[in-house]
């Protein structure tokens, strides 16, 4: 008598092809939202022409062309960088949408993050046409990287975006004790847009700011990446062993409030 064979495991790509394919085209039902979601991220764009009319920037050191190609390179980053998780991981909390999810052998935060994936995807042709009909209109800000820059940016970039979902995700693991854990995320805005370098280069702060804001992990979310993008000089090593490190913490810091968070769900009624 032979023994039962132990079954076998499925792969793991198909599942991904699938969910990725599935969310792509849910995303690509709300375009024109998303296409608002790339028109609200112009941020760094503004701040260029702030910067650039000031004349700050050659104060402190950078010239019109660094402070165009960080500025340009930052808006890149940050539009391929945008996490919202908190915001569908409570609504669903809140309405009861989650209970479903936890009877699927896939833990709710794959589907998050398909979702978002699909959504940068969906998000590429109108970050393309904002850069083009801003090229169009001024020619002086056209400026190619170098192809390793471009690969090392592409990859910083998609770190950042790591770094930044399992931050939120942190943050989102409120919602299992409060209502309201969304207001968390807003308070983590006001040094997220000051500290990542999202309005301002990091080398025009004070010594003491610069200090400060080098020991969160904001400026790994937009200045390392859009450093590296521009072609600046930057310690590789260091970045994306600080990306690693914070990336690590947070992700040690999910796993254990979600085991935790789950069961008070549970005993919920869950």
């Amino acid at each position: 008598m032979t023994a039962p064979r132990e079954p076998r495991a499925r792969p793991v790509w198909p599942l991904v092809r699938v969910l990725l394919s599935t969310q792509y085209a849910y995303m690509l039902e709300y375009r024109a939202e998303i296409a608002l979601w790339a028109l609200s991220g112009v941020l760094p764009l503004i701040m260029l022409g702030v910067w650039t009319g000031s004349g700050a920037g050659e104060a402190a050191g950078f010239t019109p062309a660094m402070l165009t190609r960080y500025f340009l390179a930052a808006f890149v980053v940050r539009q391929f960088t945008v996490v919202w998780v908190i915001h569908v991981f409570e609504e669903d909390n809140l309405q009861g949408r989650l209970s479903p999810f936890l009877l699927q052998p896939l833990h709710p935060f794959w589907r998050y993050l398909a979702a978002h994936v699909a959504e940068q995807v969906t998000r590429v042709p109108f970050v393309a046409a904002l850069l083009a009909l801003l090229f169009l209109l001024q020619p002086s800000l056209l400026w190619w990287p170098h192809p390793a820059d471009v690969f090392w940016g592409v990859l910083a970039t998609v770190a950042a975006f790591i770094l930044r979902f399992l931050l939120q995700g942190v943050i989102a693991m409120a919602c299992f004790w409060s209502e309201r854990a969304l207001a968390l995320e807003r308070l983590l805005l006001i040094p997220y847009l000051f500290l990542s370098g999202l309005v301002a280069p990091l080398e025009t702060f004070p010594p003491g700011v610069r200090a400060f804001a080098l020991a969160t992990p904001f400026p790994y979310t937009v200045a390392f990446p859009a450093r590296v993008l521009m072609g600046a000089e930057v310690n590789l090593g260091a970045g994306f062993l600080g990306l690693a490190l914070w990336s690590g913490l947070f992700l040690i810091l999910f796993l254990l409030l979600w085991r935790v968070g789950i069961r008070r769900y549970s005993a919920m009624g869950a």
